[in-house]
């Protein structure tokens, strides 16, 4: 099977509409979690623009270590009680961050990240890992973002068995 992004239009969550679409084609039918992960890290990352790495990390039950992912090499384990990945999975609430330099604790894998969105992967009462997305620009990310990053995210949720 062959893959091809579609260019996306309209406003922003038009757009966002036309990306989950295209990630529930992309991951339809296929239950492994490294295979969806490693798909959508690459849908996202060369669909949207001013990110600089998109990714997930996967818990493993005491931390969170480093799974499918775009961009530079990454911290390969993340304990949740460090940094905005951190943050996401121990509150279980996503994590807008205008500016990382502000976020105490951030960790910085990649010195050129300026603001970062986490979602929590959480799957029948369980957390799984984080849907991570950072970009070079400050406050690149707003609340449109977010919801359709979180519409993802619960894509590849249901992707699980």
């Amino acid at each position: 099977m062959s893959f091809a992004t579609q260019t996306l239009s309209g406003s922003k969550p038009e757009q966002y509409a036309q990306l989950v679409a295209q990630a529930r084609a992309l991951i339809q039918g296929e239950p492994d979690r490294v295979a969806n992960a490693a798909n959508l890290a690459a849908l996202v990352y060369h669909a949207l623009p001013d990110l600089n790495w998109v990714g997930f990390y996967f818990y493993d039950g005491a931390e969170l270590v480093v799974g499918p992912f775009q961009g530079l090499p990454a911290c390969v384990r993340i304990a949740l009680d460090k940094g905005v990945c951190g943050a996401a999975a121990r509150t279980r609430q996503t994590q807008r961050v205008a500016d990382v330099e502000a976020f105490p604790g951030h960790i910085a894998c990649d010195a050129a990240s300026r603001s970062e969105l986490v979602v929590p992967l959480v799957h029948e009462g369980a957390l799984v890992g984080v849907f991570d997305l950072d970009s070079p620009r400050v406050d690149r990310f707003d609340e449109q973002d977010q919801q359709g990053l979180e519409a993802i995210a619960q894509a590849f949720l249901e992707s699980l068995q």
